[in-house]
């Protein structure tokens, strides 16, 4: 299982990726970009990452892992610093479900995790990452499928696929249901919201189907 993330700086590219038990950060070069040296690595006892989630300006970053046991609270996400690879925090999400996707608020201090509890959580991006317990976006469902959420570009709606195969919209200040879609016969995977033309979804299910929603 492979999870990553990419932040570009310039020239440069930084690529965060996952295998067993360890995260790696590597580094590409700017004209040559058949080798890659590893940087940095990222050391924690779980068994496959999920999604990784760098955070406003790239300094941390936060991982999900399909960890669910006990003490699971301690490995289900995990913020860790950039630069020192340290882990900053591994006491964010305190229920014993697994989150398969996080997504970025794209204008506040805030980023989602998608919970195979059949909710969106929803944590400030600041430490010590609080998660809102007056705010649960619910309705939609994940069942075990790797269900991505995501933000619209002004960040007022949080849309989300289901193993049904409907989305989900959400308003993101209140979490009430702006609107639910019947997308797909099969479980819809994904579903994104065009940066540019706010009327324009595109969406995707478990069997590779994609739909230009209008």
């Amino acid at each position: 299982s492979l999870a990553v993330a990419v932040r570009h700086r310039e020239s440069s590219e930084l690529t965060a990726l996952s295998r067993h038990a360890n995260l790696h950060c590597g580094t590409l070069h700017p004209f040559w970009h058949e080798f890659r040296l590893v940087e940095r690595v990222y050391r924690a006892r779980i068994q496959q990452t999920l999604a990784i989630l760098f955070l406003t300006g790239g300094r941390e970053f936060v991982t999900s892992s399909d960890s669910v046991s006990r003490d699971s609270a301690e490995r289900t996400l995990i913020a860790w610093d950039f630069q020192t690879t340290a882990k900053v925090s591994n006491q964010i999400y305190h229920e014993r479900y697994t989150c398969p996707s996080l997504a970025l608020h794209p204008q506040q201090d805030s980023f989602v995790a998608q919970s195979n509890g059949n909710y969106m959580a929803l944590f400030s991006a600041q430490r010590p990452y609080r998660m809102n317990k007056r705010r649960r976006y619910e309705g939609h469902k994940v069942e075990g499928y790797a269900v991505r959420c995501g933000f619209s570009p002004d960040g007022s709606i949080l849309a989300t696929g289901s193993s049904t195969g409907s989305v989900h919209f959400y308003d993101q200040q209140s979490a009430r249901t702006l609107h639910t879609l019947l997308a797909h016969q099969q479980a819809c995977m994904c579903v994104s919201l065009h940066p540019v033309l706010p009327a324009v979804v595109a969406t995707c299910d478990w069997g590779g189907e994609l739909r230009i929603w209008q």
